[in-house]
């Protein structure tokens, strides 16, 4: 069989290079292989079916620019709000300039403060969970997706290396969020099974849909520590999937979005109205970038 390059298929089918590129990554073009850096496509491979290539352009983008690594986009921008505000929301003392610098440069920078090591490797490992979400954003969520990122953001940290913290697992051990009870352990399986079974058959999700799949997660609280990461994780990843646009919860929202968690089904639009905000904060990023949405 003879292969062309990506530069070749590109030039046959009057796309970009970085579009053409995109279709391998995302195993769009039957048959395409890479060797080392370089993708191999079968010369009669044709273009995908519009039916294969259905996402939103935001997804589309932030495919292009991970597969690139691409400085100063909108992928760039995601990576260090979702993973500086996610890790704040959860205690973590990395400033967002230090994000930044681990995301760029893979190192901490000069610092003047003790440094936890725990909020160093989560913040890389929350920079990995993203680039997971984008990489299956197209795939139902599932248990083994849901472990899947606990285990990423929480590979080798302390809580690894405890004998009663089951990384990638449900919780062992009974816990409480703000002195509030949460699901036991013996039954965190079914719920979690029923919670993502209700939501993977709803017909066309709405964002109150994808809050209500939130709030439910944070009450069962699956694992022993990680929920709110992962659960924001997976809000991103919903709103990848249905085509709605994002929102990051930012220090500024976090009081609100605490009681926003605290007063779902009572007062559902205190939770709403706060990820409406944030979300017109990513439209805003969009807007800059040139996304449509």
């Amino acid at each position: 069989m003879k292969f062309i390059s990506v530069t070749e298929f590109a030039q046959k089918y009057g796309i970009s290079e970085r579009t053409a590129r995109n279709y391998c990554t995302t195993g769009k073009i039957d048959g395409a292989f890479r060797t080392g850096k370089t993708w191999n496509i079968p010369a009669e491979a044709t273009l995908p079916r519009k039916d294969k290539i259905n996402i939103s352009p935001l997804l589309a983008r932030l495919r292009e620019e991970k597969e690139c690594r691409l400085k100063g986009g909108i992928y760039h921008r995601t990576q260090i709000e979702l993973t500086y505000s996610s890790n704040h929301i959860e205690g973590s003392r990395l400033t967002k300039d230090q994000t930044r610098f681990i995301f760029e440069t893979n190192t901490l920078g000069a610092t003047t403060e003790n440094t936890r090591i725990d909020d160093i490797l989560e913040t890389t490992n929350h920079f990995h969970c993203i680039d997971y979400v984008i990489d299956h954003a197209t795939e139902k969520i599932s248990e083994s997706h849901i472990k899947q990122l606990h285990l990423m953001l929480k590979l080798n940290t302390s809580d690894s290396r405890k004998d009663w913290f089951a990384v990638g697992e449900y919780k062992r051990l009974p816990n409480e969020v703000g002195g509030i009870e949460t699901t036991h352990p013996d039954e965190v399986t079914n719920e979690m099974r029923s919670l993502i079974e209700n939501y993977n058959h709803l017909k066309e999700v709405t964002i109150e849909d994808i809050l209500d799949f939130h709030v439910r997660l944070e009450r069962i609280h699956p694992f022993q520590d990680g929920n709110g990461r992962v659960g924001r994780l997976l809000m991103f990843w919903q709103c990848l999937q249905t085509k709605i646009v994002p929102f990051i919860i930012s220090e500024d929202l976090r009081l609100f979005y605490y009681r926003g968690l605290q007063n779902w089904n009572n007062i559902n639009g205190y939770l709403i109205d706060t990820c409406l905000s944030a979300q017109d904060e990513y439209k805003a990023a969009l807007n800059y970038f040139g996304i449509k949405y």
